[in-house]
């Protein structure tokens, strides 16, 4: 029992010595000038162009400039739902949300009671643009309107957004209904990381079956000219994973684009582009961004721990690794920049995972490019320390190290020792001093004993004086 307290207490001391040392050296400077790629211009008012897993800003132009969205504001519409929703669930169509598709609006025909699932709302919403589809979707989720724009600004909130504010789920025109192409690349990329809502945006036909109000098929056609041959084949793009269009009069043309090449998927975002710019500004900056930006696997590329320092530190059980990093973890850089050029900062983990050690954050210059997670990690035959056979039966084989316990306990042990060492000096200067003290039996032996002596002293000296 005592080996195996000793052993996992010599376990958590290297790891914690191992990521003490690491937190002083964590921010390093980039090697390299920084360099960023620029020169292409656009025709829309607003641009931005980010790289879908890290969030790395490619591009932009007045990209916190306030606009209108018009219909691109159903992503955050179709986001909400399908994270708050089953696709069986059965939306009915009321008088208002009806409404919505009065005046000639992007439409696709419901009638008050028509009965619809809620994917194939979504897909009406995302395909058609059908403002009646988006409305019955926000009555269904919130219960009532009001509660379902709150649902949605609180989620783009949540999000990052700092420009933007919803008073409809559709983006029919209203003064205060405003967002900026920043806050929508945000809300593209939670968009097409959501496995459901990539499907839909990047499906170019549907088809609705019958209903309770409809004998007919609907057939829906993608209106995203990137993705689907709808009126035009002129700005088909290899690559292009969907989207969704957006267009009045006071908004102009809008879009939101999803593209992926070489590993890459890139969110891009014009806003306030007059026809037909709003797609040959989309297709000429995923072109510029896929030809001089790369990505980068940091498992593959940081240094962090080399061969060399992972010998040095030693393993803790067989075949186990003493931390590495977490093999999903990307940057975005410029390809005319080395991995070796990216400063690096090391904090405390973000998200609370099995073996998670730290977050390690990426920049290239003063720009974010990525970043990924430091973990504990071993094979399958390794044994890991904290975990019990039971506890280790049909679990993940990692634990989660807490920085604050490691440096409570570092404190504990020191503590420890000083107090040790002070009882040990204390005990050894007693030693010392001991044979020249009397004890307490002593003494009174002395005391008598003394006396005695000087009394017989004194005679002693007196008869001699008398021989004399």
């Amino acid at each position: 029992m005592k080996t195996i307290i000793s052993k996992k207490i010599t376990i958590l001391t290297i790891l914690s010595i191992l990521v003490v040392q690491l937190f002083p050296i964590a921010s390093l400077a980039a090697g390299a000038a920084d360099f960023w790629p620029s020169g292409i211009q656009v025709m829309s008012n607003s641009a931005i162009v980010m790289e879908a897993e890290t969030g790395t800003v490619l591009f932009e132009k007045n990209a916190d400039e306030i606009h209108y969205p018009a219909s691109i504001t159903k992503l955050l519409t179709g986001l909400i739902a399908v994270e708050n929703s089953q696709p069986d669930e059965i939306v009915t169509f009321s008088r208002e949300a009806v409404a919505e598709s009065y005046g000639g609006t992007s439409s696709i025909a419901r009638d008050v009671g028509e009965k619809m699932t809620m994917e194939q709302c979504l897909y009406g919403m995302m395909l058609e643009s059908a403002n009646e589809c988006a409305y019955a979707i926000g009555e269904h989720i919130g219960g009532d309107m009001d509660n379902f724009i709150s649902m949605m600004n609180n989620r783009a909130k949540e999000l990052g957004c700092t420009n933007t504010h919803f008073t409809n789920p559709n983006g029919l025109p209203d003064e205060d209904h405003v967002t900026s192409a920043r806050d929508m690349a945000l809300i593209g990329r939670a968009v097409i990381t959501n496995p459901e809502m990539a499907r839909i945006v990047g499906t170019k036909t549907y088809v609705i079956p019958p209903t309770n109000k409809h004998e007919d098929e609907t057939f829906l056609n993608n209106h995203h000219a990137m993705l689907n041959y709808y009126h035009t084949s002129r700005y088909l793009y290899d690559g292009c994973l969907g989207g969704k269009t957006g267009y009045t009069v006071a908004a102009n043309n809008t879009l939101v684009t999803f593209a992926e090449k070489n590993g890459m998927t890139l969110v891009c975002v014009v806003m306030q582009a007059d026809r037909p710019y709003h797609y040959e500004d989309t297709i000429n900056l995923f072109d510029y961004c896929f030809d001089n930006f790369t990505t980068a696997d940091i498992s593959e590329s940081s240094n962090l721990f080399t061969n060399q320092k992972k010998e040095s530190v030693g393993s803790l059980v067989k075949n186990m690794n003493l931390a590495s990093v977490k093999a999903e973890g990307t940057i975005v850089l410029p390809k005319t920049a080395d991995f070796a050029d990216a400063g690096y900062e090391i904090k405390p983990a973000d998200v609370i995972t099995p073996g998670t050690i730290a977050r390690i954050d990426y920049t290239y210059g003063d720009r974010a490019v990525g970043g990924g997670y430091l973990i504990y990690e071993a094979d399958d035959t390794a044994s890991y320390p904290f975990h019990s056979e039971a506890e280790a039966i049909g679990k993940e084989k990692s634990f989660r190290i807490d920085i604050r316990l490691i440096l409570i306990i570092i404190g504990l042990v020191a503590f420890v020792i000083l107090m040790v060492t002070f009882i040990l000096k204390k005990t050894s200067d007693v030693l010392i001093d001991r044979p020249r003290r009397k004890t307490k039996k002593e003494r009174p032996l002395l005391d008598e004993i003394q006396p005695i002596s000087k009394k017989k002293t004194r005679t002693i000296y007196r008869r001699r004086r008398r021989r004399r």
